[in-house]
């Protein structure tokens, strides 16, 4: 486990695509389609059973997100919430997301990256280290819709729930006054949840009974309590995959 009770990091929100193309590429270099003489023809039902069975594209989340965000980074048993992302996204067929979190703040607008990363360098001395979460309260499957109470997207989700309290609630407006100053609004209480699975809300994939069996044959996930190993600030502007 890190060390480190803060960190501060910036996720570049456009890919660097450069690698995938090499101009040194000469035309002799590329593989042919053709098959050699001498090699062995399938046929057409093994070509079938070849072509299934290569791996299937991840239904890329579609959702555009907005702002700079701020994370809490929760302590793992094993990687255990890190397992959990991926393993529930190879099962389903989703993007993984990208770092196991839990939200503080979403979709800051007001603040350059400069000026968040010196805010997030000031809250250490305010709170040097966050309240402990209890083991969660629930396991949750739903779909959120944007614009309702509380929901800011409209996706589909899994996620562990997890319970806030009176030191919860005093951190999380320190951490709204460094950000916003005295005046800020915020919505109360705060509903603190480790998300695992993020989908299209379309014919989407993940279950209830799916997420709560995984839970059960981990059963780390809900049996421990965890400390905040660090608060990131994250560029979440445009869809996962730019993160």
């Amino acid at each position: 486990m890190s060390n480190s009770k803060f960190s501060k990091r910036i996720i570049a929100s456009v890919p660097d695509l450069s690698k995938l193309f090499n101009d040194n590429i000469e035309d002799d270099d590329v593989p042919s389609l053709a098959s050699s003489e001498g090699s062995p023809q399938l046929s057409d039902e093994d070509a079938l059973a070849t072509i299934t069975s290569l791996p299937i594209a991840e239904n890329k989340l579609q959702w555009e997100f907005y702002g700079l965000t701020l994370w809490l980074e929760l302590e793992e048993y094993d990687n255990d919430l890190t397992n959990a992302i991926n393993d529930l996204a190879e099962a389903h067929n989703v993007e993984p997301i990208p770092k196991s979190h839990t939200t503080a703040i979403y979709g800051m607008t007001h603040l350059s990256i400069d000026e968040a990363k010196r805010k997030l360098h000031s809250f250490k001395e305010v709170v040097p280290q966050w309240p402990e979460f209890a083991r969660p309260v629930a396991v949750v499957q739903d779909i959120a819709e944007n614009g309702k109470p509380g929901q800011v997207c409209t996706i589909a989700w899994s996620e562990l729930t997890l319970a806030t309290n009176e030191d919860h609630e005093k951190a999380v407006d320190l951490l709204y006054e460094t950000f916003f100053g005295e005046d800020f609004t915020r919505t109360r209480p705060w509903k603190p949840h480790n998300s695992i699975a993020y989908d299209n809300p379309e014919n989407s994939d993940l279950s209830l009974l799916e997420t709560v069996g995984y839970v059960s044959r981990h059963t780390s996930l809900i049996r421990n309590t965890r400390r905040v190993e660090a608060i990131s600030l994250w560029d979440t502007n445009g869809k996962m995959q730019d993160w």
